[in-house]
């Protein structure tokens, strides 16, 4: 299946598009189920959501949300958890109850003596995936792409059908979250991840993409082999992926 994609100027008309297409889900299906992302690309998303629900546009107070991810080794309450990033970006803005909100328990890791107990890491993948299950499914989930097309934090190798679990961080990925801690070794090395198989059971995935840096991965993803290599690359066997683009973004499609 081809992926779709629209092009549109910039960061701005870009992130207006997708907050546009979130904001319809919500008012069509006001108890929807919404994944989302957490980075530098869905910033302005979420701004303009905030802004559109100060002007009466839309109500998050039914919706229920799934984060794709969650460092280790940080408490909820750390200024660089995804929670943490989720409340000062959107939740807090909005009408939408905390306890509607969800993340990987990462918390819940056990590790002694430096060695993680996989009996915990296993339950705790599983109950995020139960939990999704339970709400019925996700109906519209937000991704971001690396530059080596990593989504969420399936680094290439990672398998169609890999599911929610720990995963250790790339040294490229943790390279690019590095700006958002004041020391590069404050950055964690692991997280806990929605799987490839997790993403693609949404009803509906739109990808965001703005910058000449990830014109490579994107133009791999669309039109390239279906491979590990390139993990977003498994979003052409969806039904119903769009991606949403700037032109620096889309500049390597043929």
């Amino acid at each position: 299946m081809a992926i779709n994609y629209t092009i549109l100027e910039d960061e701005v008309e870009a992130s207006q598009h997708v907050a546009g297409l979130f904001a319809s889900m919500i008012n069509r299906k006001p108890q929807c189920v919404l994944g989302l992302a957490t980075g530098g690309t869905p910033v302005k998303v979420y701004s303009n959501l905030c802004r559109r629900f100060l002007a009466g546009e839309v109500a998050f107070e039914q919706v229920t949300t799934f984060n794709l991810d969650e460092y280790v080794g940080l408490p909820p309450g750390h200024e660089q958890s995804y929670r943490s990033f989720m409340n000062e970006q959107l939740f807090r803005h909005v009408d939408v109850p905390l306890e509607q909100t969800h993340f990987p328990d990462a918390g819940r890791l056990v590790i002694n003596d430096g060695v993680v107990d996989s009996e915990s890491a296993n339950s705790i993948a599983a109950d995020y995936e139960a939990l999704i299950e339970r709400t019925g499914g996700i109906d519209l989930q937000l991704l971001g792409i690396g530059t080596n097309g990593h989504i969420a934090f399936n680094e290439p190798g990672s398998t169609i059908d890999s599911m929610t679990r720990l995963v250790g961080l790339t040294e490229s990925t943790i390279a690019a979250n590095a700006r958002f801690f004041e020391d590069a070794s404050d950055v964690p090395r692991q997280a806990f991840t929605m799987g490839i198989a997790t993403i693609l059971r949404a009803r509906k995935i739109v990808l965001m993409a703005t910058g000449e840096s990830k014109a490579e991965a994107v133009a791999s993803a669309i039109n390239g082999a279906v491979t590990s290599d390139n993990p977003a690359s498994f979003l052409q066997t969806h039904s119903d992926t769009l991606f949403v683009l700037d032109k620096a973004a889309a500049s390597a499609i043929a």
